[in-house]
């Protein structure tokens, strides 16, 4: 596993951008291609739903910095008023700052929604976001971390601009399962907020191998009343010849 500081290598577990909103504070090894994906399905009153596969997939192109690439997921109607279609494509940009007190890891990562989906599910024009994750070891298995995320809308006068900040406490319960409880807020310049409770975990099916899940509560009337999601990522190292040879 990683050192809190230090910037993953081959020999680092496996570190996901999900099943919590907040972003792993971690980038791929150099060298290493990882895929994470996930379903998930959700209800607000009378409408229900699902999308997936919700796949990123992120490339350590140099040590402590990777790309990554949000590629469409589908949104689809289970019962009521539900959009239908497809997610942008969304690339971006990590880098983890090296160099930290041991206890702590930040990245800051910047990336923009192409207008490739489908207007009604992703909005007009290109969506540039800037987002910054961070995570801090307590010891004893206990870590908090959290992130904040700046989306802009250029293209979309009812809201040009979205604060989103999240919150997380986590516990390691043993060498393969990690438990969360989060707090997620969205905050637009126009209109009404909206905010989540999640709960979930991880489970290591080894190094480079993990399946999740998570659970989802609304906590104002704005947000959905629930999402439950399930997902599988791994990991392939030394694929891409930017890692350090011995």
């Amino acid at each position: 596993m990683a050192e809190a500081g230090e910037c993953p290598s081959p020999q680092s577990e496996i570190a996901t951008d999900r099943p919590d909103v907040t972003n792993s504070s971690l980038v791929v090894p150099a060298g290493s291609i990882q895929v994470e994906n996930g379903l998930n399905t959700s209800g607000q009153s009378a409408a229900k739903g699902f999308d997936g596969s919700n796949s990123r997939l992120r490339f350590g192109v140099a040590p402590c910095l990777e790309v990554l690439v949000d590629v469409p997921s589908y949104v689809g109607r289970l019962a009521g008023p539900v959009d239908t279609g497809f997610t942008n494509v969304t690339p971006a940009v990590k880098w983890q700052v090296s160099g930290l007190p041991e206890p702590a890891n930040l990245s800051v990562v910047a990336g923009v929604g192409l207008p490739t989906g489908t207007p009604a599910i992703s909005g007009p024009g290109l969506q540039p976001y800037l987002q910054v994750p961070w995570s801090y070891e307590l010891g004893g298995g206990w870590g908090i971390s959290g992130m904040f995320t700046s989306f802009l809308r250029p293209s979309d006068p009812a809201n040009r601009q979205t604060s989103e900040a999240t919150f997380v406490v986590e516990r390691k319960v043993n060498d393969k399962l990690a438990l969360f409880a989060e707090y997620v807020g969205d905050y637009p310049s126009r209109g009404a907020s909206t905010a989540l409770f999640n709960i979930g975990g991880g489970y290591l099916l080894n190094r480079t191998e993990q399946i999740d899940f998570h659970l989802a509560f609304g906590l104002n009337r704005n947000s959905p009343d629930y999402i439950i999601g399930v997902g599988y990522s791994y990991r392939w190292d030394n694929v891409l010849g930017t890692a350090r040879r011995h």
